[in-house]
């Protein structure tokens, strides 16, 4: 009996283990990627211009229509900066510039103003 009770557990344990790895999205653009729901966020940081890539399942998400905001933590200094959508998959905040240890919050709003909160650390 509690043969059949390990091996159930070890099954169902990599069962998930697989569809949590499935989930995973790697980072396409050089940036850090977290997840929300299905959706996948891409922080990039360059030249003073914060790009947040979006995507569902691996494809580009239209961002026409999303708005938003960048919150970053730099130290004990907190800057917020409005993210606007520019290029197909992408929003944008001018004038940042990301650190190691820096952390962001960027806050989404779709079209239909649902909204999102994703965080990144900066390593």
């Amino acid at each position: 009996m509690n043969k059949a009770i390990a091996l159930t557990t070890l099954a169902f344990s990599l069962a998930l283990g697989g569809q949590a790895q499935a989930h995973g999205s790697k980072a396409k653009h050089g940036g850090i990627v977290q997840s929300s729901g299905d959706l996948s966020f891409e922080l990039v940081s360059k030249d003073g211009v914060a790009t947040i890539y979006v995507d569902d399942h691996g494809k580009d998400l239209a961002t026409a229509g999303m708005s938003g905001s960048l919150t970053v933590l730099q130290g004990a200094s907190k800057s917020v900066l409005p993210l606007a959508a520019s290029g197909a998959n992408t929003l944008v905040a001018k004038g940042v510039s990301l650190a190691r240890g820096n952390k962001a919050v960027a806050s989404v709003t779709f079209a239909n103003k649902d909204v999102v909160s994703v965080r990144f650390s900066v390593k």
